[in-house]
């Protein structure tokens, strides 16, 4: 497992979130990876894909 300081705080390390209607989608800030240095800027920052029901689509 990684260090705490490298866990993505999105997700929390998991590499998915989830909405209120518990539809789990990849988190966009570690791509998926779990990881993700803290002391750096999140270079990815484009729009998410969304359907007619506010639904990330991946």
């Amino acid at each position: 497992m990684a260090k705490r300081e490298q866990v993505c705080l999105a997700c929390d390390g998991r590499g998915l979130l989830s909405d209120d209607e518990e539809w789990s989608y990849t988190c966009k800030i570690c791509n998926g990876e779990g990881i993700m240095p803290q002391n750096g800027i999140p270079a990815n920052r484009q729009l998410a894909d969304v359907d007619e029901m506010n639904r990330i689509l991946d």
